[in-house]
């Protein structure tokens, strides 16, 4: 047998890291700096010669659980066989998930795990928790801007504030619909006969054209100063040219370019934006929690990779921190955020694969034994206690011991004379050591001595008033 077998006999594999995303999931091995491998959430079938696209996250409600088992059992059967190329009997597994997970869809993912691929644990961490490995601050306010929402979480001291949890259906998906109706509406396309508008050339544009062209064309741009009401100016943003199938080419304009992401700013009808969704959930934290989470604000998920972000936010967050509502409740003068060491559509996925080289791994994850006994998987945030095996519970409560008055007096005149003699004793200056030997005569005693003789008469009077 070669050498490098031998020595790994001895230590457990790296266990296996999943990010499953709206749009996109990562997969990789724990201890490692960054996934192997960033996959589309969708899984390809090819059946009487015709190519289906099926997306893993959706409603649930649109699936029943026999469907929704078969997807995810093809999705993690490309993912162990195709990228990563390890056998899944051997190794851990972490999940990294929403908050807003449902039931349905973890122990349909578990299901998978445990009684098809037969893997040895598995671990459900949510995102917002696994961000903060990645920065080594046990406290913060994360906002996760995915595709579909945009959730906002605080964590103080390692434990999540679940009351103050804020969530806004605000992300690329919205960006790419807003997108869409502004090409429609004002972009041209130059073919072959001459230059005609978007819409009289296209129905509507795949979701992978208006991904790439809000990456490569679009920004966002800083909150316009001017005063309310007053007309925004006219746009200083060049125009751009992108490619289309065809030959067509896409005129797109500044205008265009630097106010798709406004709707993630200026508020829906609600008044709610992304700024007032961190806002409010600071509100609904305890006071004294405040400041050390503004003070600690992390931005995860890939909309918030967008130039001009943070900086838009910064913004946003200050302005209303002037308006009446949150002026008399909240008095933050500072607001700081974290750079993440890894992009921000990574940062979940490297906070799993820390800790996963952790050894406190295998306590905290469910093994195939457990999921065998119970079939199904506890919540991250559930408060029930376990039972342990051989330990004694006593059902009846204790009761306290009645001292009468006599009693209670005799303990009181004792406790009395010992801190006179102490007084006196601290300012005649005399020495430590009587000191110390008269309160032990007095308070405790030798074994053979007994209690003190105004204790023993106390209790030989309880004792005649109770006979």
């Amino acid at each position: 047998m070669p050498l490098f077998d031998v020595i790994g006999l001895g230590s457990e594999k790296l266990a296996v890291v999943i990010d499953i995303g709206a749009a996109y999931t990562k997969c990789g091995f724990a201890s490692e700096t960054s996934p192997r491998h960033v996959i589309r959430s969708v899984l390809t079938h090819t059946i009487n010669g015709q190519t289906e696209t099926v997306s893993i996250v959706t409603n649930e409600q649109d699936r029943n659980p026999d469907e929704l088992y078969a997807v995810l059992r093809d999705f993690l059967h490309q993912i162990y066989f195709r990228y990563l190329l390890v056998n899944p009997r051997d190794r851990r597994v972490i999940i990294c998930e929403s908050v807003l997970c449902s039931t349905l869809w973890r122990n349909a993912i578990a299901k998978v795990l445990f009684k098809h691929f037969e893997v040895p644990s598995v671990l459900f961490a949510p995102h917002h928790l696994l961000a903060l490995f990645t920065l080594g601050v046990p406290s913060g306010l994360i906002m996760d801007c995915g595709f579909t929402e945009t959730v906002v979480l605080p964590v103080f001291e390692g434990t999540a504030i679940l009351k103050a949890v804020q969530t806004i259906p605000l992300g690329s998906k919205a960006i790419h619909k807003h997108l869409e109706e502004q090409l429609m509406e004002r972009s041209l396309v130059q073919i072959e006969t001459g230059v005609k508008p978007l819409s009289s050339v296209v129905n509507s544009l795949g979701n992978d054209t208006l991904e790439d062209i809000k990456v490569r064309t679009c920004f966002v741009a800083p909150k316009f100063s001017g005063p309310e009401g007053e007309p925004r100016p006219a746009s200083l943003v060049p125009k751009v040219d992108y490619p289309l199938d065809g030959g067509r080419i896409l005129r797109i304009e500044g205008q265009i370019r630097e106010q798709t992401f406004d709707i993630l700013f200026d508020g829906d009808e609600e008044e709610k934006s992304l700024a007032t969704c961190l806002l409010d959930s600071l509100l609904k934290c305890p006071i004294d929690t405040r400041k050390p989470l503004a003070e600690n604000i992390v931005l995860i998920g890939g909309t918030v990779m967008t130039p001009g972000f943070k900086h838009r936010l910064m913004q946003e967050i200050y302005c209303l921190l002037q308006s009446p509502r949150y002026k008399e409740n909240l008095f933050m003068k500072t607001i700081k955020m974290h750079q993440t060491p890894i992009s921000a559509n990574c940062t979940s996925w490297l906070g799993g694969a820390i800790f996963g080289a952790l050894e406190v791994l295998a306590d905290r994850s469910v093994t195939k034994e457990r999921y065998a006994q119970e079939q199904k998987i506890p919540d991250w945030a559930s408060c029930e206690v376990q039972a342990l095996d051989n330990i004694p519970i006593l059902d009846e409560r204790l009761e306290r011991p009645v001292l009468s008055r006599r009693q209670t007096s005799g303990i009181t005149s004792t406790l009395s004379s010992i801190s006179s003699s102490l007084s006196s004793r601290l300012l005649s200056g005399g020495s430590r050591s009587p000191l110390g030997s008269g309160l032990l005569q007095r308070s405790s005693g030798s074994p053979s001595s007994g209690t003190s003789p105004s204790i023993q008469e106390n209790e030989k009077e309880g004792q005649k008033e109770e006979k």
